[in-house]
């Protein structure tokens, strides 16, 4: 249970607890039809420069961004944050985990943005929201302005896996770090989704050698900037280098006593550091 609490708390209990607004004053939610998904979606800002913000596994656009829509300057940038599909209120249908569901995701925030008329934006992906961020910007350069990773990896590492599969039966979990998920998803869901989750990390690193998208990364040419917490438990510091050696031009920034929410613990610190990075020339 120790192993667990250590893992899980900066995953969920964190994030859940970060929603800033009052229920009145919530930005309006909105959906639009992408493929077989309505996707929900936020918009928030009047600023020139269109940045995705992309969740991570089962995030929504409260339990992960909420610190960035009220956050970022409202001015200079228009901020997109969705719910992916099978997610929060971009459901039904199920979310499903082929082997390709983060590219599959990717894709779909194409279309999405495409659907909104926004040809041209930048991306912050955070853990899954990461990795989606690395395919986007990989298969469609000409429409990424500028990316920011955090909490991502491009393959799997076996400790990781290892790191998922103790962590897989949720009934194992406190109930302080389930009830979140059990609030959005119920019950069974959440723990379908979260096992559907753990075995698909396990395939694809059965069938693909641990490899996420670590092929795509050089096809990356956009100016990227990747900032990790040293202490996450989910994701290893190899990743770190790796990205920063593959995707030209990258740049980081660690926060020593970081965890996996980076861009919630330490929210000012993080939004002033990536709007900087995205306004320069």
């Amino acid at each position: 249970m120790v192993l667990l609490r250590k893992i899980i708390t900066p995953l969920l209990s964190v994030r859940i607890s970060s929603v800033l607004y009052s229920t009145k004053s919530l930005p309006k939610e909105n959906k639009v039809k992408v493929g077989q998904y309505e996707i929900n979606y936020v918009k928030v800002g009047n600023g020139k420069h269109n940045v995705l913000c992309a969740p991570g596994a089962l995030g929504t656009i409260w339990t992960e961004f909420s610190h960035q829509i009220q956050g970022f300057d409202q001015d200079k940038f228009s901020l997109v944050v969705w719910d992916p599909p099978g997610y929060g209120k971009s459901y039904p249908p199920e979310k499903t985990f082929p082997l390709d569901f983060l590219e599959k995701d990717a894709d779909l925030a194409y279309e999405l943005m495409k659907a909104l008329q926004i040809p041209k934006f930048s991306l912050m992906g955070f853990s899954d929201g990461g990795i989606t961020s690395l395919f986007l910007a990989a298969k469609y350069p000409d429409a990424i302005n500028k990316l920011v990773v955090w909490g991502a990896n491009s393959f799997i590492l076996p400790s990781e896996l290892e790191t998922y599969k103790s962590i897989k039966d949720v009934n194992k979990w406190s109930k302080r770090m389930s009830e979140p998920m059990i609030e959005i998803y119920g019950k069974e869901r959440f723990a379908k989704y979260w096992a559907g989750w753990v075995d698909a990390m396990e395939a694809i690193y059965q069938a693909n050698k641990g490899n996420l998208c670590a092929d795509r990364l050089k096809n990356i040419k956009c100016p990227t900037f990747i900032l990790y917490g040293e202490k996450d438990p989910m994701v290893d510091r190899v990743h770190v280098s790796h990205l920063h050696t593959h995707i030209e031009g990258s740049r980081i920034h660690l926060y020593p006593e970081g965890k996996h929410t980076i861009h919630l613990k330490y929210a000012e610190d993080f939004n002033k550091r990536v709007q900087e990075f995205l306004l320069q020339p």
